[in-house]
């Protein structure tokens, strides 16, 4: 169906039914996306005070056929908060829903608005002596509806799961504008389709989820943190089985010598803990809620490590300070990578045991293409960024027109050991195509057949994830997507 813009008229008609302080000036800060790739289109920024002025405000456009497009601190890195062409919708952003209204310490859970900036949810789990464990580079912005309607992944899945696993129960207002009060603080629930499931996850295209019942942890006595050189991806991989059989690992990063060498050529980081820079490393976390001794269990690995043949160097942290200097390499990486320019990025998952034939198969496709690549990312959870850069003294720019060919190449690298093109950042808008070419075909039927059940006229962020439907033989089905992404 045809959506309508939000015109001057519609908007006039539709102010008797909002809060004082609703509507907004419309400016980039909710147009724009964090790479400046896009820039979305509004007919009015309206931020409602409480679900049921969200519900009032999706009640009026589902009436209208007016477009919505939720916004929830507008980190995402796939353009699904961005509507860039078509009739101008309202961009609804839940900023002013930000409280954390109840904690419940013996539950282990947490209460929280749509709106609630992650590191606001951090703070108020950390008054109760409790540990909310999502954690991503952008948690000084990102907000729990976002981050729960796009399954946010981050640095901890390996112990804690993603946003879906971390969630109760959700509160939420679906297309026609009923309100979906399940926010429950309930470990059990078998009351038939799993509703709250089916909205995290789906990028605002099936609701606007308005709250949460998020789920807590004791906070570790003790954290212990390690950068050790290995022999390579596979070495990591034994290294990793090593330390899981010891428990309490909540991040087992892998990181490239390219991504090294990016942070001294950008100048972001000008001491590097060893002499020279290795071609592979994993940064380790260990953190226990009882018992202690991380420093030691660390050590430990290493030694087991050295001694087994994946480990050749290390450093333990040992402080506080130290901790975040070894944070920092890892964390650096995304911006250096910025810096630098990527001509691709990929967030890609694989099967744990494929990451190495992975890498050694993909690097050997690419490898006449004069490129220069950075694999990075969760190991421990099979989530790796791969990236690919021009040579030192060339821009992405003089490869714009190879960019689809080689995204192509990676896609069908990851197709071919049964992985994901989108781990943890989702489709959103620019992902659509790739989500068509490699996405199951009844799975995408079952997905459209929800869709139009439950919001028929198609208001809900129109052209995310689904998009509009494209013939696998048709002309249009084009190979790879026209933009990138730098992933972190």
């Amino acid at each position: 169906m045809t959506l309508a813009p939000l015109t001057p008229a519609l908007l006039a008609a539709l102010r008797p039914e909002l809060s004082e302080g609703c509507e907004r000036d419309i400016s980039d800060a909710y147009l724009s996306e964090p790479r400046d790739l896009w820039r979305g289109v509004a007919g009015a920024i309206l931020a409602p005070r409480d679900v049921e002025e969200v519900a009032r405000i999706v009640r009026f456009a589902a009436r209208e056929r007016v477009g919505i497009v939720p916004w929830s601190g507008g980190t995402g890195l796939v353009g699904g908060q961005t509507l860039t062409e078509g009739p101008a919708p309202i961009v609804l952003s839940l900023e002013r829903m930000s409280k954390v209204p109840a904690v419940y310490p013996r539950e282990n859970v947490l209460v929280a608005e749509a709106g609630a900036i992650l590191a606001d949810v951090h703070t108020a789990a950390a008054e109760s002596d409790r540990l909310f464990p999502l954690s991503l580079a952008s948690e000084g912005s990102a907000r729990i509806g976002g981050l729960l309607a796009t399954n946010a992944g981050g640095v901890n899945v390996l112990r804690y799961g993603n946003a879906r696993d971390l969630c109760f129960g959700i509160e939420a207002v679906l297309p026609d504008g009923s309100i979906m009060r399940g926010l429950k603080r309930l470990r059990k629930d078998n009351t038939g389709y799993d509703l709250r499931n089916l909205l995290i996850g789906a990028e605002g295209t099936l609701g606007v989820i308005t709250a949460a019942a998020l789920r807590l942890f004791p906070q570790p006595v003790e954290t212990g943190t390690a950068i050790l050189t290995v022999a390579g991806p596979s070495a990591a991989l034994d290294l990793l089985e090593m330390a899981e059989r010891r428990g309490g690992v909540s991040a087992f990063e892998l990181i490239s010598g390219q991504g090294l060498r990016f942070l001294t050529e950008t100048g972001l980081l000008s001491r590097l803990p060893f002499d020279e820079i290795p071609e592979w490393c994993v940064l380790v976390e260990i953190g226990a809620e009882a018992g202690g001794m991380v420093g030691e269990r660390l050590e430990t690995l290493f030694t087991e490590g050295y001694e087994a043949g994946l480990v050749t160097d290390g450093v333990v942290a040992q402080n506080a300070a130290q901790r975040a200097e070894l944070w920092s390499i890892r964390e650096t990486i995304p911006e250096a990578n910025r810096r630098v320019g990527a001509i691709v990025s990929s967030d890609i998952s694989l099967p744990l045991s494929a990451i190495p034939d992975f890498l050694e198969s993909c690097d050997a496709k690419l490898a006449t293409a004069d490129l220069r690549i950075n694999a990075f990312g969760h190991l421990g959870d099979g989530n790796l960024h791969y990236n690919l850069f021009p040579p030192p003294g060339r821009s992405r720019e003089e490869f714009a027109g190879q960019r689809a060919a080689l995204r192509h190449i990676i896609d069908e690298e990851v197709a071919a050991y049964d992985g994901s093109f989108s781990a943890e950042h989702g489709i959103g808008r620019l992902k659509v195509t790739q989500l068509q070419r490699y996405g199951d075909p009844a799975k995408l039927a079952a997905m459209r057949a929800i869709k139009k059940a439950l919001d028929p006229v198609g208001i809900m962020n129109p052209g995310a994830v689904l998009g509009p439907e494209v013939r696998r033989n048709s002309p249009n089905f084009e190979t790879g997507a026209s933009l990138t992404a730098d992933a972190d």
